[in-house]
């Protein structure tokens, strides 16, 4: 099915929503993503030279992805299809790529537009997959989730992927204006709107122009008209129109990958203040307190380890604590533990240790347990070594061999407690260097 007819789309936006009316008819439209679309950018020539290979548009709700389809559809000569992830099927699919096919051997090439590409499940993906590597049809993929975990990787290869950013708040500042004077808009209304009142739209919405545009319709067509005919919109109806800013957080989803992302790595980079943002902005969008508490568990020893072993105390403790209190509550312990990693001295040696040590099994040849370490010996040697018992010994140390390689998989830091660690270490290797010299 076509995305919109040339004609008919002028036609067809009486009693449509403001931001569908609102909708940019050509690339200089566009407002924001500079980045991709600006001067000279690929994604701007390649549209303009009616040159687009597959593309997935990846952004938040409000960014422009439609819009930005509904331009290539504009400027293109190709034949435009249009798919949604939520609404078609496999036969869908199947029936507008047969057509593309027939198309193909005319002569004319055909560009698919998919909204909401991420919820087609994996044998739906793998429809597309042969016709766009032979090219019977151009994709446009749209998503609001990393297309690395929602998208299979043979399309991902096959694509190019732009990410759009939510737009600033002069961009959305500027589109409230465009459609309060645009016949398309809200020009019959006669509205005069404060610059206040579109401040705080452009604020709360966060970048989110459906979100904004949405809300000025709300505020103008709600708002009694003056003596003279005209309609005053204050701050104070904007505020009524758009009441609380929405999380972009999906749980499970995009926002739920990147926002616990980027709490970890707030805390391994030992910045209290933006993990507590981050901590917040979880709990406020309804996380599981509990996966929080397992990521602080694990970072406290891929990341703090020995130079502060009562980290992972710490990070346990607020794991159980979370369980047995639960929410709102859970959020003053996690919040506790979150500040704590976040200050404590940092090392991954442990977990490189393990990493290393892991490698060493699975790429070389595994090593013989030397016979003095095993549980019960056969066919045991006069001349074998007898295991020496390390308690028995001055300092509770023996130099005796546990394992046949020199490798040192455990590699202390001076960070914290672990440079007691590594003190202690080096003192045990200065005995064994000792003992090796004697023989």
């Amino acid at each position: 099915m076509d995305l919109f007819s040339t004609n008919s789309s002028e036609e067809n936006l009486s009693g449509q929503p403001l931001a569908a009316r609102m909708r940019p008819r050509q690339l200089s439209e566009l407002l924001g993503q500079d980045h991709i679309l600006g001067e000279g950018k690929l994604l701007a020539r390649a549209i303009k030279a009616d040159r687009l290979s597959s593309i997935i548009l990846y952004g938040p709700p409000g960014s422009g992805k439609t819009s930005l389809a509904e331009v290539i559809a504009r400027a293109t000569e190709r034949k435009f299809e249009r798919a949604s992830g939520a609404l078609s099927n496999v036969a869908d699919l199947r029936a507008i790529i047969a057509a593309a096919r027939n198309r193909k051997s005319s002569g004319a090439d055909t560009i698919l537009f998919i909204d909401e590409i991420h919820r087609f499940n994996k044998a739906q993906q793998d429809v597309l997959l042969p016709h766009v590597e032979e090219g019977i049809v151009t994709l446009i993929g749209a998503t609001t989730h990393n297309p690395l975990f929602f998208v299979n990787s043979p399309l991902i290869s096959r694509s190019i992927i732009f990410e759009l950013q939510p737009l600033s708040e002069e961009a959305v500042i500027e589109l409230l204006k465009r459609a309060l004077l645009d016949e398309r808009g809200l020009a019959s209304c006669k509205v005069n709107a404060d610059e206040d009142a579109l401040k705080h739209l452009a604020w709360v919405c966060e970048g989110d122009a459906r979100r904004a545009l949405n809300a000025l319709e709300t505020a103008v067509l709600s708002t009694t008209v003056d003596k003279s005919g005209a309609i005053n919109m204050t701050k104070a109806v904007a505020e009524e129109s758009i009441q609380k800013k929405a999380l972009v957080y999906d749980k499970d989803e995009g926002g739920h990958h990147d926002t616990i992302s980027a709490f970890i790595k707030s805390v391994r980079g030992s910045d209290p203040d933006a993990a507590l943002y981050w901590l917040a902005k979880m709990l406020q969008a309804g996380e599981d307190p509990r996966f929080i508490a397992r990521r602080l568990v694990i970072l406290a020893s891929e990341d703090i380890g020995n130079a502060d072993p009562r980290g992972l105390t710490v990070a346990v403790s607020a794991m159980q604590a979370a369980e047995f209190v639960g929410m709102p509550e859970a959020r003053i312990t996690l919040a506790q533990a979150t500040t704590y990693l976040a200050s404590a001295p940092k090392s991954n040696a442990s977990y490189l240790g393990i990493e290393e040590a892991g490698s060493a099994i699975a790429e070389g040849r595994t090593l013989a347990i030397p016979q003095h370490l095993k549980k019960a010996r056969v066919n045991r040697h006069p001349d074998d070594a007898e295991y020496r018992y390390p308690h028995d010994e001055k300092d509770h140390f023996v130099e005796q061999e546990y394992v046949p390689t020199s490798t040192k998989f455990y590699k202390p830091t001076d960070q914290g407690y672990e440079d007691v660690i590594r003190k202690r270490l080096q003192h045990w290797d200065s005995i064994r260097k000792a003992a090796s010299d004697e023989k």
